[in-house]
């Protein structure tokens, strides 16, 4: 019988700390093996201890949490559950912490602190049980160097990264096609790489739809801080709104993303209907209905994610003649869903996640 997976517990709150305790332990794949009031004292817990998995806050005294993942992502990286009450409706700071490497997070509640975390039990238990199956050295080289600067998060404090510039790219760009359209979907890890691949893109390019499996509220923000990184323009869907090139659409969190043909060309439709796969957003839903409406004059990408959403789409996609690509095993953080799609003969190529930017384009000159 394999060991449990030992959990370090970072909260500045007494409360969260005995209450947390006493959800993950109710799992016996999990051991929490300390708590720890503050970051600083948490690297002396880290050392001693070994956790695999931390769950950490971002407020707290002697060192915010951002700070501290960031120190930690790059000396020595573990994976980290994020359990704040700056989760909440588009927190940046939120979108910031995934950026820098942690691995998911969850919403601390606002009142009764009993009462919510036992109500969130078993997703707090899942959430840690995934992030200690995350490949951190891979995450690590992928997020690459962060600095913080002396921007504010949407509480108005201080001492969060600054929003970064964006980026010129010196690639050519590719001639205005509306007839072609790009759909990329993932989940752990998915953040980070959908980052990675929009910053390879030159600014002209087919629409991208962008699904991700994001809580409603967060996908804006998210859109938002991809929006001022790449030359792309980024924004969250709006339902109606038609597809134009140049302009990457992230899937709303708790709403289907799905793709229709009008008389001018594509438009958006979102979908408030069931979870598919238990996600809503759902990587298959927007892939079905890109197949239906676009295919064989789309692109398919999965990337890095837990579970199998997606992989039945992208066989869709591929059914009806779109190209497709799986991201690879070696440059994935969850081999999960890009594996699904290959056990079925669903990817054309598979790719690590650097070359997957350089096959969009050449999909897009054709």
């Amino acid at each position: 019988m394999a060991r449990p997976i030992k959990v370090l517990i970072i909260d500045d709150s007494a409360l969260v700390r005995q209450f947390l305790s006493k959800i993950l332990s109710l799992d016996k794949e999990l051991e929490v093996v300390g708590t720890a009031v503050d970051p600083l004292y948490a690297v002396k817990k880290i050392k001693q201890l070994r956790p695999d998995v931390l769950t950490l806050d971002l407020e707290m005294p002697r060192m915010d949490g951002l700070t501290f993942l960031r120190k930690l992502m790059a000396v020595y990286p573990l994976p980290v559950v994020v359990i704040s009450s700056l989760a909440r409706r588009g927190s940046v700071a939120v979108i910031k912490a995934l950026e820098l490497g942690a691995v998911d997070f969850v919403t601390k509640p606002s009142l009764s602190i009993r009462a919510g975390l036992q109500e969130m039990c078993d997703a707090i238990i899942a959430k840690v049980k995934n992030a200690a199956s995350v490949d951190l050295a891979l995450l690590q080289r992928q997020i690459g160097p962060h600095r913080i600067g002396t921007g504010r998060d949407n509480t108005g404090r201080s001492g969060y990264p600054a929003p970064e510039k964006k980026q010129v790219n010196m690639r050519p760009a590719v001639e205005n096609h509306n007839d072609k359209l790009v759909v990329i979907g993932g989940s752990t890890g998915g953040t980070v790489a959908v980052r990675r691949i929009l910053g390879d893109l030159p600014a002209n390019m087919p629409g991208i739809l962008v699904i991700l499996h994001m809580p409603a509220g967060f996908t804006a923000s998210y859109a938002q801080s991809l929006n001022n990184f790449c030359p792309l323009k980024v924004k969250e869907a709006v339902s109606g709104e038609p597809l134009q090139a140049g302009n990457v659409y992230i899937a709303p969190g708790g709403k289907h993303l799905l793709l229709r043909k009008g008389l001018d060309g594509f438009y958006l439709r979102l979908d408030t209907g069931a979870p598919v796969n238990r996600h809503k957003p759902s990587v298959d839903r927007t892939f079905f209905s890109v197949a239906r409406y676009a295919a064989p004059h789309s692109l398919g990408v999965l990337l890095t994610g837990m579970g199998e959403d997606g992989a039945k789409g992208l066989k869709e996609l591929q059914k009806r003649g779109s190209p497709t690509i799986a991201q690879d095993e070696q440059s994935c953080i969850v081999f999960g869903m890009p594996k699904k799609a290959i056990a079925l003969g669903a990817a054309d190529k598979v790719l690590p996640l650097g070359n997957i930017a350089e096959a969009i384009v050449d999909f897009a000159r054709g």
